[in-house]
């Protein structure tokens, strides 16, 4: 900790904890303890891990109180608890399967899910015109803000606590089925099947474009030759075409 102390002074960081003086009147406490499951001890630590920047920039106070360095710690909790239980629970598996499974489990998709689990949106501070971005700019905020409440519970109730609340979040997604620790990837699924049968390269077009610019929802369908096969629909045309592919196997599996 020395060498981190001389560090942070010839870098002119400070190395106090910056937390919000008080807790916004807004959020109730109450109810976020009862969706985390977790006795709240430090409410402006909590306070911070809600806070948006674009929150504190509307109220004048920009930069270091807002969430972004408790995402930096709950994001380092969250890959070693996640990689911790996969290697006792995969005790074969080799290094690149545990890291493909591990990066299922957190990436930002997932974390969006465990932070819906949670009804997290309802307690998030932001500015109306952040609010308003569309679903697509939030997920990312969603994600960012679940990694923040892991640090939070860390550094507000231990590293067991952390532990246990990460566990219950991916187990609840798991049996949902929200979350998958398998290969999830349709269109390479759909590749293989169609170049095994000798049908070419799949085909994506986008049939359909809607909404405003911030908020678009694509329509995508797939061909194999000339012979369309499935049509999703998603935000980006990515996740359209994942859907399409995933409704072109489903077609291929029924026929």
């Amino acid at each position: 900790m020395h060498f981190l102390s001389r560090l942070a002074q010839w870098l002119g960081i400070s190395s106090g904890r910056p937390s919000l003086k008080e807790s916004p009147e807004k959020l109730d406490f109450s109810a976020l303890e009862q969706v985390l499951r977790h006795k709240i001890n430090d409410r402006p630590l909590f306070a911070q891990a809600l806070s948006h920047r674009s929150y504190l920039q509307s109220l004048g106070t920009p930069g270091t109180l807002s969430n972004e360095r408790l995402e930096f710690l709950g994001d380092a909790i969250l890959n070693l608890v996640v990689a911790e239980n996969l290697y006792h629970q995969y005790t074969t598996a080799p290094e690149g399967d545990l890291t493909k499974i591990r990066s299922r489990l957190v990436n930002h998709k997932s974390l969006s899910v465990y932070a819906h689990q949670l009804h997290l949106e309802e307690f998030m501070l932001m500015s109306t015109s952040t609010a308003s971005i569309g679903m697509r700019g939030l997920e990312k905020i969603l994600a960012d803000g679940f990694e923040a409440i892991v640090g939070a519970i860390y550094l507000d109730g231990g590293y067991a606590q952390a532990e246990q609340f990460i566990e219950q979040q991916i187990h609840t997604a798991s049996e949902k089925g929200t979350v998958q620790t398998t290969d999830d990837n349709f269109k390479s699924q759909l590749l293989e099947f169609s170049q095994a049968e000798g049908s070419g390269i799949p085909r994506y077009i986008t049939i359909k474009e809607e909404g405003p610019d911030h908020d678009r929802t694509f329509t995508v369908e797939v061909y194999l030759g000339d012979i369309p096969y499935g049509v999703g629909m998603g935000k980006n045309k990515k996740d359209a075409e994942q859907l399409s592919a995933e409704k072109a196997l489903q077609k291929i599996q029924a026929d």
